[in-house]
């Protein structure tokens, strides 16, 4: 679980593996759930839950059917107004109090694992692609590498600097992308 403070609200941001939508069994009930629409049941599951001096103002679920991802220090951003969430191969963005879905894209054929502000955009560490999206969701580019981006020990497989973007590959191979999407020589 992982909790967050905004100037008006508690945000908590949990696994819920056993979630299934219209299930009476589900341990956490949701004002709201936005699972793809797929033949298979989401690998991940996310409950959303905003409080107001200790008081639930909505709850939300969110799942997708790539691959598996948890909760992090740079999986989510929360902005005065909304929450930007990896989960899967997808990324949400929520409404803040309301958790109304916004938009969600699929930034990567795999697994999103970690998302970063660039200016008014956002940049996505996936497993197979380094995606941009701009403040609606759409994709401004993407860039895929010859092997997935990281590495066996997940030490600095992604970094991004003032000038540029740096990725590695399972290979140890290095990408360097400028903001556009541009591969730096």
């Amino acid at each position: 679980m992982k909790n967050y403070t905004t100037e008006k609200y508690k945000i908590s941001i949990y696994s819920d593996t056993t979630f299934s939508e219209g299930s009476a069994d589900n341990i956490h009930q949701y004002d709201f759930a936005y699972l793809d629409e797929s033949e298979y049941h989401p690998t991940t599951v996310f409950g959303i839950k905003i409080f107001n001096e200790n008081r639930l103002i909505k709850s939300a679920a969110i799942g997708s059917a790539g691959g598996s991802t948890g909760i992090h220090e740079t999986s989510t951003i929360i902005e005065p107004d909304r929450i930007i969430i990896c989960c899967s191969d997808t990324v949400f963005c929520l409404s803040i109090p309301e958790l109304s879905l916004l938009w969600q894209t699929k930034a990567d054929q795999a697994t999103c694992f970690e998302i970063f502000k660039c200016k008014d955009d956002y940049i996505i560490h996936g497993e197979l692609e380094i995606s941009r999206l701009d403040k609606n969701g759409k994709i401004v580019w993407q860039q895929a590498g010859k092997d997935v981006f990281t590495t066996l020990d997940s030490y600095d497989t992604f970094v991004i600097t003032d000038e540029y973007i740096l990725a590695t590959d399972w290979e140890n191979r290095k990408y360097k992308f400028d903001f556009n999407g541009q591969i730096i020589l």
